[in-house]
């Protein structure tokens, strides 16, 4: 198959590699018909996480089952469906209390920016969208395989509840989902911190009420005035670096939770003071499977469009490219297409 492949520091190629092959009864095989690139693909594109030279890249994808294991039952060849990032079986006792992204068997997805895909719990990951869905709708299907239940899983762990002022702290398709995701469960203010008029204009439209368009302590005042000194009943961390944490547990009211799903790079936590205010801290790897069939829902109903954050298609053979806009900032996020 030609897949994307990642060699080095900024060094993503287009190329031949094998195709996957069913290892296990449980395992499928699905066409993709779109994938992405996501802001965590970043990490060891700039360098920030070692890399196995030539390995295929991208968790992010929807298609078509086009091969199923022995003992797959659930779903079949023709379905089209959302690939979660992290497969599981939906069976095990981590995945019964909703932590799928804990499962005993979990795997996740490895070539998405490529032609096919393995998936190595079929029955319990896969979800199936009814019929086969209009182009049109891709977008926001193919969100619901990482950034939306991300955004949504940052929402439910800072305990989003009707009426809260909600801080979401990074303006990339996480956060841009953590402000749908804060509205859906009805945040009646939502702050926004952006610096970047086109990632501001989408928080807007998912429903912010706010923007902040400041860093470091300098935000912390902005929230800090905007809220009567009281600061935010929840907090969405969605960057994963030390200065968007200390932010977001700095603009934390007393008793209020950060939920953090940025993927955490040289974050030192300051229990102290989260000791004294009584702040709490949950949150990390989403587990997609447990949000999916509800936001799939939700899309379908036309409730919410979290395909907005896609703003560059590109055909798969443009990958590096696609790569390129996201690191320089000219990009949100990139869908890419065979």
């Amino acid at each position: 198959m030609r897949a994307t492949t990642i060699h080095g520091t900024r060094d993503i190629r287009f190329t031949e590699a094998p195709d996957p092959t069913i290892g296990r009864d449980t395992d499928a095989i699905v066409r993709v018909v779109a994938g992405c690139i996501c802001g965590s693909d970043l990490w060891p594109y700039r360098g920030e996480n070692p890399i196995k030279v030539g390995a295929t890249i991208g968790h992010e994808c929807i298609g078509e089952v086009v091969e199923i294991g022995d003992a797959v039952r659930d779903v079949a060849v023709g379905d089209f469906v959302v690939v979660p990032f992290d497969h599981c079986d939906n069976t095990c006792a981590h995945c019964q209390v909703g932590m799928h992204s804990a499962c005993v068997n979990l795997g996740v997805t490895t070539s998405g920016q490529s032609e096919f895909t393995l998936v190595n719990q079929a029955d319990g990951s896969l979800v199936k969208v009814p019929g086969t869905p209009d182009a049109s709708l891709y977008p926001a299907l193919l969100a619901l395989s990482d950034v939306m239940p991300t955004g949504w899983h940052a929402a439910v762990s800072a305990r989003v509840k009707p009426g809260d002022t909600v801080v979401v702290v990074g303006d990339g398709a996480v956060g841009l989902c953590g402000v749908l995701a804060a509205r859906e469960l009805g945040a009646e203010r939502i702050i926004a911190m952006s610096r970047h008029a086109d990632r501001q204009a989408i928080a807007t439209a998912f429903g912010a009420t706010e923007i902040v368009a400041v860093r470091g302590k300098e935000a912390a005042d902005a929230v800090a005035e905007a809220t009567d000194g009281v600061g935010a009943d929840a907090v969405l961390e969605c960057v994963g670096t030390d200065q968007s944490m200390k932010t977001a547990l700095r603009v934390a009211r007393p008793g209020a939770t950060v939920g953090f799903v940025g993927v955490p790079h040289g974050v030192q936590i300051p229990v102290n003071s989260m000791f004294g205010r009584n702040v709490g801290l949950a949150g990390g790897m989403a587990p997609v499977r447990a949000y999916l069939p509800d936001l799939l829902h939700r899309v379908l109903a036309g409730a919410i469009d979290p395909g907005r954050v896609f703003d560059l298609a590109l055909p798969l053979e443009q990958v590096a490219e696609g790569y390129a806009a996201m690191d320089e900032r000219r990009a949100i996020k990139v869908m890419l297409t065979p």
